[in-house]
This record gives C-alpha cells, sequence and structure tokens, in this order.
C-alpha cells in the first residue's frame, strides 16, 4: 500500500482561521466540523452554495465560509 500524504490548508469559518485537509467538498467539511447539514445555510466567498451543490463543492485553500445555524422555537 502507497503512503498518501495529505496537504492541509487555511479556511476561514466564520471569523476562525482553520486548517483543513485539501479537497474537502462543503459535506465533508460540515461533518469535520460536527455540523449537521439540515438546518443551515453555508456562504463560501460570498455566495450562498445550494444544498443540492454541497457533495461537489470543493473548499479551496483561502476560502472564507460563513455557517449559518438556524435554530427553531418561540
Amino acid at each position: 500500500m502507497a503512503n498518501v500524504k495529505t496537504k492541509d490548508i487555511q479556511i476561514v469559518v466564520n471569523g476562525q482561521v482553520r486548517s483543513v485537509t485539501e479537497g474537502l467538498t462543503l459535506t465533508h467539511l460540515l461533518v469535520r466540523l460536527d455540523i449537521l447539514g439540515d438546518r443551515v445555510a453555508v456562504e463560501l466567498d460570498r455566495n450562498i452554495v445550494r444544498r443540492s451543490d454541497w457533495d461537489t463543492t470543493v473548499v479551496g485553500p483561502g476560502a472564507t465560509l460563513e455557517i449559518v445555524q438556524f435554530v427553531g422555537g418561540g
């Protein structure tokens, strides 16, 4: 088995710099951040990303994300 090396990249999530594995999709990033995707909206580099595109949208180096969680209640 070949020794596979992964590269970490720096991104900004909700104002915090984070180091993540290169090549993550939005779906994988949310899992890694322990965020359930059913009640969130994701903005990537000032553009809202449709939920249907999360599986194919790769987070690149220097990306800026805002992840907003919806909370119910009254």
